[in-house]
């Protein structure tokens, strides 16, 4: 085996991959799962429903503002373990809701867990122990969410069709739990140090970026570059997490429960192709054009898909 795969960061990416995988099936296409049962089963309507899904990821925009400041005052695997606890609870909330209100109780849960487990939760899990091969051990990490993707909504779809969506719930919020705790408490607790080493196994430089220290929120906002970074991301994130809310409603009535879950499962396998071509391929290219590039290519997805048939 190469030496830079028996480097323990490698084991880490591979736990954060699994995290990601439980974290996005729950947190990020949960909801999606949600909105047409609730819809069919209780009777409200979608605008209340999304209402509450709303209120699920700005809630977790909002933690994941301040989440490194969690990370540096509270163990980063006993955060990432509260947060699978919260998603947990909040996933049977949903499950087991009977009045409108109590959607928006469990979003509060289910956001929380989701900002612990997320991108930049993923990042920060990652970023401890690579800095040149970073790209590399990110792809690998974030393609957790996609595979989550893949997995969990046909499995939503299978366990609410024969076992119901209250136990359903339940079964899915006892397999995050069970995952994530182990792997956070032995893969997240140790440090480069620990084992003697710098980032990327004893590659990492003192004088590198990563190393230098973080600067304050508000000269980040006077940034004219972060901003514009930020708001592109901003309305990226915007038509992607309103795509995977509404795809599988808008798609049950012509595909049928299994069918939308597939197509689901088919975007997640795309970016699992187009995530870790980045991450390869990336090296010292411009990456705002990369980005912009990326950007532009999923505007004509979402335009296809609106006018489209």
């Amino acid at each position: 085996m190469p030496q830079e795969r028996r480097y323990f960061g490698w084991k880490v990416a591979w736990a954060a991959f699994a995290i990601a995988a439980c974290g996005a099936g729950a947190g990020l296409y949960g909801p999606s799962v949600f909105l047409p049962v609730l819809h069919t089963t209780r009777g409200w309507s979608v605008s209340v429903i999304s209402a509450a899904i709303t209120t699920h990821f700005l809630l977790s925009a909002g933690i994941i503002i301040y989440l490194p400041e969690l990370h540096r005052r509270y163990p980063l695997e006993a955060v990432t373990r509260a947060g699978a606890l919260s998603c947990a609870l909040g996933i049977i909330c949903w499950s087991l809701a009977q009045a409108p209100w109590q959607l928006f109780a469990a979003a509060l849960l289910t956001g929380a867990g989701w900002a612990t487990t997320s991108s930049a939760a993923i990042n920060a899990m990652v970023a401890r122990w690579f800095d040149r091969d970073r790209p590399k051990a990110l792809s690998l990490a974030l393609n957790g969410a996609s595979v989550g993707g893949i997995l969990f909504p046909p499995i939503w779809v299978a366990l609410i069709t024969y076992a119901g969506f209250a136990t359903s719930g339940i079964l899915v919020a006892v397999a995050v739990v069970a995952i994530i705790w182990p792997l956070a408490y032995h893969f997240l607790r140790p440090l480069p140090a620990d084992f003697g080493l710098l980032r990327d196994g004893g590659a990492g430089r003192l004088d590198s970026p990563a190393l230098r220290p973080s600067r304050p929120r508000r000269a980040l906002l006077r940034d004219p570059r972060f901003v514009s970074m930020a708001a592109a991301f901003a309305l990226g994130m915007f038509a992607q997490i309103g795509l995977v809310a509404h795809l599988i409603a808008r798609l049950t009535p012509e595909l049928g429960a299994r069918g939308s879950a597939t197509a689901l499962s088919l975007i997640t396998l795309c970016a699992i192709v187009g995530r870790t071509l980045l991450g390869w391929c990336l090296g010292n290219h411009n990456r705002r054009v990369v980005a912009a590039s990326n950007l532009f290519i999923h505007s004509i997805g979402v335009l296809l898909l609106a006018l489209g048939s």
